[in-house]
C-alpha cells in the first residue's frame, strides 16, 4: 500500500511570523490521520517549519531549488541549504517556473539530481495546458515532459521521487479534471514509470494530483487506484481545508 500524501504548496503567501503561528495550530490540531502531511513553504519559512514541525509527523520542504550545487549565483537556493534546514521534499517543474521563469524539462531534470545528491525527495510536476487537452493530446505530451524532466535521474528507491500530474488549466482555476479523467492519466504515468524503471519501483512510487484539490472533490480523487493523494494550492493556507484533507 502507498501511503498517501497531502502536500501543500503555499506559493507566495503568508509572512514568516504568521506561518510559525500556523505551523503551531496545525501541530495543536493535527488529526489521527493515515496520510503523510507535507508543507512546501517559501525559503523564508523553512526555519520556522525545522523549529515548529520537527518530531510531530509533518513533513516540510521548498518549492524550487538551484540547478547549481554552490558558486556565485545570486538569489539562489541550493539544495545543500534545504538539507540543512532538514526538508525531506523540493518542488520541481511547478508549471508556474516552467511558464513565468522559461524552464525547460532539461532544467528540471538538472534540479531533481541535485535535490537527490542531498537526500531530498523531489516533487516532480508535469501536465498540460488547455489547448493540449482539447486536442486530444495531452497523454503524449505529459509523458514527452515526464521524459525529459528524468532525463538522467535516477533515485535509489521509488520513496525518492515523488509525480505530481496538474493539469495547467485545473491550477488555481477553480476547474478540476473529473476523477475518472486524472486516475486515466495517473495509469498512463504508472505505465510509462514501469517502463523505465520497472514494476516493482513503479508499483511504490507515489503520484499526487494537482489542481483545485479541495475538501468537497478530494475524496473522490484520493479514491482512485493510481492517485496517491494531491499537491495543494490555495486550500492548503486554510487550517481548517487542509486538516479535512489529510481525513478525506
Amino acid at each position: 500500500m502507498r501511503k498517501r500524501l497531502v502536500a501543500g504548496n503555499w506559493k507566495m503567501h503568508k509572512t514568516p511570523s504568521e506561518a510559525r503561528q500556523w505551523f503551531r495550530e496545525l501541530i495543536a490540531q493535527l488529526p489521527p490521520t493515515q496520510a503523510e502531511p507535507a508543507l512546501l513553504v517559501p525559503f523564508t519559512h523553512l526555519p520556522y517549519a525545522s523549529e515548529v514541525l520537527e518530531g510531530h509527523g509533518v513533513s516540510w520542504g521548498a518549492q524550487d531549488v538551484s540547478a547549481h550545487p554552490e558558486g556565485a549565483y545570486t538569489g539562489e537556493v541550493s539544495a545543500r541549504m534545504l538539507a540543512d534546514l532538514a526538508c525531506k521534499y523540493t518542488i520541481v517543474g511547478h508549471s508556474e517556473r516552467r511558464s513565468y521563469h522559461a524552464e525547460s524539462d532539461a532544467l528540471v531534470a538538472e534540479k531533481a539530481r541535485r535535490l537527490l545528491e542531498q537526500g531530498i525527495t523531489p516533487i516532480l510536476c508535469v501536465g498540460e495546458p488547455l489547448h493540449v487537452r482539447e486536442a486530444g493530446e495531452h497523454v503524449e505530451y505529459t509523458l514527452r515532459q515526464l521524459e525529459g524532466s528524468l532525463e538522467g535521474v535516477n533515485p535509489p528507491s521509488a520513496s525518492h521521487l515523488v509525480i505530481a500530474y496538474e493539469p495547467v488549466w485545473a491550477i488555481g482555476t477553480g476547474k478540476t479534471a473529473t476523477p475518472e479523467d486524472a486516475e486515466a492519466m495517473h495509469r498512463a504515468i504508472r505505465g510509462w514509470l514501469i517502463a523505465r524503471y520497472g514494476s516493482g519501483f513503479a508499483e511504490e512510487l507515489r503520484i499526487l494530483y494537482g489542481g483545485s484539490v479541495k475538501p468537497d472533490n478530494a475524496t473522490a480523487l484520493f479514491s482512485q487506484p493510481n492517485i496517491d493523494g494531491g499537491l495543494v494550492g490555495g486550500a492548503s493556507l486554510k487550517l481548517g481545508d487542509y486538516l479535512q484533507l489529510l481525513t478525506a
